[in-house]
C-alpha cells in the first residue's frame, strides 16, 4: 500500500529498545515537525479552502500525538529531552523542487509530506508487531493508522492539484529517491534513524 522500496531491517527494534527514552524523545519532536510542516501549507497555500481544512486537522491531530508521546514519556519516568535533529528529512528536503511553478512546488511538499508519513507508517507498523513493551505495540498500531490517513490524504491532494502535472511520476521519483538514502538509516534508536 505505501509503496516504500526498501523496509526497515527488523534489527531497527533491537536499537530502539535498548534506548526507549530516546526514540519517544525523538518521537515527540517528530510529531512537533509534522504539525509545523502541515501549518506551513497553510502558510503558502491560503488559497485551498480545502487543502487549510485539512491542514488544520492534520496539525492538530500531530499535535495530540506530541501529547500523547509525551504522556508516554513521562509514565516511564522519563523528560522530554531537547529536540533532535532529523537527518532523513533534511534528504528529503532537499528532493523538493526550489524552481519551478507555484503548481509543482505544491505537488513536490505534498509529496514530501506524503513521504515521511509512509516512513514513519512503516516504523509504528514494525513497532506495533515487534517491540516487547505491550503498552507501546497498542500505542504505536493505533498511530500506524493515523499515519496512513495521513500519507493517502497528502497523496489525494498532490494527485487532485497536479492536474497539469506528471504527479504519478514525480512520486516514483521520490520513491525512488526515498530508498537510495534510508540505507544510510535504520541504524539508531530514533524513528526515521
Amino acid at each position: 500500500m505505501l509503496g516504500l522500496k526498501l523496509p526497515t531491517d527488523p534489527r531497527w527494534i533491537n536499537l530502539v529498545e535498548k534506548n526507549i527514552e530516546e526514540v519517544l524523545t525523538d518521537h515527540a519532536w517528530c510529531e512537533q515537525k509534522a504539525a509545523s510542516n502541515a501549518i506551513s501549507m497553510i502558510v503558502h497555500y491560503p488559497e485551498l479552502p480545502d487543502l487549510v481544512s485539512e491542514m488544520v486537522k492534520i496539525a492538530a491531530e500531530e499535535m495530540q500525538h506530541f501529547g500523547q508521546v509525551h504522556e508516554k514519556i513521562l509514565e516511564r519516568g522519563f523528560t522530554l529531552g531537547r529536540e533532535r535533529k532529523d537527518p532523513y528529512v533534511n534528504d528529503l528536503i532537499s528532493f523538493i523542487r526550489r524552481g519551478g511553478n507555484h503548481q509543482q512546488r505544491l505537488v513536490d511538499r505534498l509529496l514530501f509530506g506524503a513521504m515521511v508519513e509512509a516512513r514513519s507508517c512503516e516504523r509504528f507498523r514494525l513497532l506495533s508487531l515487534e517491540i516487547n513493551d505491550a503498552d507501546l505495540r497498542e500505542f504505536y498500531h493505533e498511530l500506524m493508522i493515523s499515519e496512513a490517513t495521513h500519507y493517502t490524504t497528502f497523496l489525494s491532494f498532490a494527485r487532485k492539484y497536479g492536474k497539469d502535472t506528471d504527479v504519478e511520476g514525480r512520486w516514483q521519483a521520490f520513491l525512488d529517491h526515498e530508498a537510495e538514502i534510508i540505507q544510510n538509516y535504520g541504524k539508531s534508536e530514533t524513528i526515521h534513524g
